[in-house]
């Protein structure tokens, strides 16, 4: 939820900010910054983690020729995007308000398109639908906002921003789930996942939101916006982080502080730390890089500042993505929040795309969606052999012996067929990389290879490490030649999994 509604009038005179109707919140994402460009709010000689002095190489600027999705009739504004790179389909939910939507308030709206550069339309070429808003008589009662989707497994997570007025430390953050990203359940109990730490209290009312969600090596991660933060910066500014293995954050989570991530009582511990003096930022995984890429508005465009793994020390000097803007990016992912692949050359080139609200509407509100992204280049992706299999998971090329490897959940899983590669591959190469010759064939999917169906379960091929991979185009097995066998669940559940294929 953009930070548009100054509930301080003292914040007011300084920001000269002009309230909307229908949407909470408590200060605008152009907040006076502390120099150096940021729009943030850290207090004048704070010291953060200065970076490395390695400056990354960028080439390839682009940007849309115009607006790139926007919300049907009566839709005021559009802003807070979450894109999702997933495979063809380039998916996209953002902020916006349905006159027809009930209650009056911020709703979330999907759209999908084959292209970054648009149009983006609902399913089927239809009008954006509204597909969160709102639950009368709960803590979004009214608005809910800023969606974060990303996908673990077959299951979407959405985390957004809900409020039930436009009332002082309203904001809370929620979770829903869907199997396909256009239908929704709210989860933990139609509550909030995270609340207002409560640790002090600014001019700024906002209280917390805005979140980013990423997957990683079994963690969900979560930043977010804390005006009530202890780290947060004069005008509540700061960025904070979670994890936990629950998606739902009700148990085992880690909170960041100085001294690194710490198991904490609840979402509601202390926030010590801030990661990015912003609002409205986002965050993305660079497998490539082996870093966390934080975007957030500064001066001239979108800024992406790097941490390592643990958030201990920056690796590289920030980038910018210059170009308009009005309100907060959202990084085009992957479905789990990770940085998309270069299909054509994955070890030495990241695209870094964002799609951000340019334009302020008749409503005084962001709007105007557009795309705006470049590459890094010259990227050591590959160099360490540790990171490689990261990198390539899901790349097809051709082995020393005139059959198809296929990289899948770090390992090298050897197919007969180039036509069932394809299929089972997300990016298929024509050339090998050397970088591949270092690791072993674990498993090799042979012509006519066993296939197993199980009710409920789907269908798998049996290889030969004694694995049942499951596999997500069951089109790959008539390809193979294989005859499926239907056993029962407990028979599939007797066989050590494998990864899933496809």
């Amino acid at each position: 939820m953009t930070m548009r509604r100054v509930l301080g009038g003292t914040l007011a005179a300084v920001l000269a900010v002009s309230a909307l109707a229908g949407c909470a919140g408590s200060v605008p994402p152009q907040a006076e910054g502390a120099g150096h460009g940021v729009i943030g709010g850290a207090q004048p000689g704070t010291t953060t983690t200065a970076p490395a002095d390695i400056t990354l190489e960028t080439a390839s600027p682009r940007e849309s020729p115009g607006v790139v999705g926007a919300g049907g009739p009566g839709a005021p504004y559009n802003y807070g995007p979450t894109v999702m790179a997933d495979g063809a389909t380039n998916r996209m939910w953002w902020c916006s308000q349905y006159p027809g939507s009930p209650p009056p308030g911020d709703d979330i709206l999907y759209a999908e398109s084959g292209s970054l550069d648009g149009p983006f339309t609902g399913p089927g070429g239809a009008v954006p639908p509204a597909v969160l808003s709102g639950d009368p008589g709960q803590f979004d009662g009214v608005h809910t906002c800023d969606p974060s989707v990303i996908r673990v497994g077959g299951t979407y997570y959405l985390y957004y921003t809900g409020a039930a007025g436009d009332h002082a430390l309203g904001n809370a953050i929620g979770l829903a789930t869907s199997t396909d990203g256009i239908t929704w359940r709210r989860a933990n109990g139609a509550g909030p996942i995270v609340g207002p730490a409560h640790d002090t209290h600014r001019d700024n009312l906002y209280g917390a939101g805005q979140p980013a969600a990423v997957y990683l090596d079994g963690w969900f991660y979560l930043m977010f916006t804390d005006t009530t933060g202890l780290a947060a910066g004069w005008n509540g500014a700061g960025q904070f982080v979670l994890r936990s293995k629950d998606p739902a954050f009700a148990g085992g989570v880690e909170a960041l502080g100085e001294a690194g991530f710490a198991p904490v009582a609840s979402t509601a511990a202390p926030r010590t730390r801030s990661v990015a003096d912003a609002f409205s930022a986002d965050l993305m995984w660079i497998d490539a890089l082996n870093a966390w890429a934080i975007a957030h508005e500064t001066a001239d465009g979108t800024t992406i500042t790097f941490w390592d793994r643990d958030f201990t020390r920056r690796p590289y000097q920030p980038l910018l993505v210059p170009g308009a803007w009005r309100e907060g990016p959202g990084l085009v992912r992957r479905p789990d929040g990770h940085a998309p692949i270069s299909a054509a050359d994955p070890c030495r080139r990241v695209p870094l795309d964002v799609v951000r609200a340019t334009a302020t509407g008749e409503a005084g509100a962001p709007t105007d969606l557009r795309r705006f992204g470049l590459d890094v280049v010259g990227v050591p992706g590959c160099a360490d052999p540790r990171r490689a299999l990261t990198v390539l998971d899901g790349f097809a090329m051709p082995s020393p012996v005139r059959t198809m490897d296929l990289v899948v959940a770090g390992q090298v899983v050897r197919v007969d067929r180039r036509s069932v590669a394809q299929q089972l591959a997300g990016h298929v190469l024509d050339t090998r990389l050397d970088v591949l010759d270092q690791f072993p064939v674990a498993a090799r999917l042979e012509s006519g290879t066993r296939a197993l169906t199980a009710a409920g379960l789907g269908v798998g091929f049996l290889l030969d490490d004694g694995r049942l991979y499951p596999v997500r185009r069951a089109d790959a097995v008539s390809a193979n030649g294989s005859a499926v066998e239907d056993v029962s669940p407990a028979q599939w559940r007797g066989f050590p999994a494998g990864p899933a294929l496809g």
